[in-house]
């Protein structure tokens, strides 16, 4: 257990007037915990009292990662395969004397049964979204997630580099896909953070494309996004390559992303917003006359999570502040002919930010 986190999240949780919270496997518990373990058929809550010790509902097969994050063997409530979970909420409702508490929840990620059987078992409990404050704790990053993030970004970018010289025109995008996710694991990767996209030609011009059986044709702009996991954080890097020799409209495109993707950057400082940044880098695309043709927000935060707050977006107007670690990538996409993107993670410093990425953002031609 966290005991810095976890103080500060009985602060927060008392500041918001609940009188505990409830967290399911995935980012937030192993935030506050440690206890790494994955949503499934078996029902794991950990239960956070505003001023008591946690206690979690863990399968008994489980029940070590528990003892191991400090939770004290009596606020540990075990269940077994055979004798199924319901006795273990029962008994942790009673213990905890959860009726007519207010629970602040995860709406993204607390699952229908996992609430029925508190309630179920706590009656008059009341529950509230929970997901302000867990973002409120999360949101800035301390220096053993950034130096987690600089190594997954380093670990990318290494892999980038070594992938580039064996792409072939007549190559499909699986292949280079397959290519990519190898290299990855052979630079360090725990894992990869999302499935790579690598998409070329038309197929370039959808942002959140699957790599196909295309083959790599001249001509093409080929997209490639990818990032891995290292110390349990991600990168989240795009570039885009001219496969050959592409026709000067496409070369234009390239050259008006990379200014977006700037002036996006140059915004990104504390106090500004994300709705800032967004604007900054739509500026450029629409005065460019492209403006129909940039089809999504301009970022999202980079944490446990490849996809949480501070997003750069219109409507976003939480400031950012030190510590905030997110992307900045712009991008146009043209139907039937072809799309770019540029993406770089930032982190929000002191007097403005810094550029975790360093891959150049120099047209690349590959093939």
């Amino acid at each position: 257990m966290n005991t810095a986190r976890l103080e500060q999240l009985q602060e927060q949780i008392l500041a918001n007037g609940l009188d505990g919270i409830a967290l399911v496997p995935g980012p937030n518990l192993f935030y506050v915990s440690g206890i790494h373990t994955h949503l499934s058929e078996r029902p794991i809550v950990l239960i956070i009292p505003a001023d008591d010790e946690p206690a979690i509902i863990i399968p008994t097969l489980e029940a070590m990662k528990a003892r191991d994050a400090g939770i004290p063997d009596e606020r540990i409530f075990a269940w077994s395969d055979d004798e199924g979970y319901t006795g273990a909420f029962q008994q942790a409702c009673a213990h905890l004397e959860l009726a007519d508490y207010l629970l602040g929840v995860e709406a993204l990620h607390m699952r229908v049964l996992e609430l029925e059987l508190l309630k179920r078992y706590a009656p008059g409990l009341n529950t509230t979204h929970a997901d302000n404050i867990m973002t409120t704790l999360r949101i800035r990053k301390d220096a053993s997630e950034l130096a987690a993030m600089e190594k997954a970004v380093a670990v990318a970018e290494t892999a980038i580099e070594q992938l580039i010289p064996r792409i072939k025109i007549g190559q499909t995008e699986k292949q280079v896909a397959a290519m990519l996710t190898q290299a990855l694991l052979e630079a360090g990767a725990e894992s990869v953070a999302f499935g790579p996209i690598v998409s070329a030609g038309p197929n370039s011009a959808s942002p959140h494309a699957v790599p196909t059986e295309r083959p790599l044709q001249a001509g093409d702009l080929l997209v490639i996004d990818w990032g891995v996991y290292v110390d349990g954080y991600p990168s989240d890097i795009t570039r885009t390559f001219a496969v050959g020799q592409i026709d000067d409209e496409l070369r234009y495109i390239y050259d008006v992303v990379r200014d977006a993707n700037a002036a996006g950057r140059e915004a990104a400082r504390p106090g500004a917003t994300g709705q800032d940044v967004d604007r900054a880098a739509r500026a450029v695309i629409e005065e460019a006359g492209y403006g129909e043709y940039f089809i999504h927000r301009t970022g999202h935060g980079l944490g446990l999570e490849v996809h949480e707050p501070p997003f750069m977006m219109e409507g976003y107007t939480r400031p950012l502040a030190e510590g905030n670690v997110f992307t900045v990538e712009p991008g146009i996409y043209l139907p039937g002919r072809g799309g770019v993107r540029i993406e770089d993670d930032l982190v929000i410093t002191a007097s403005g930010h810094r550029s975790l990425t360093s891959f150049t953002r120099d047209l690349i031609t590959v093939g």
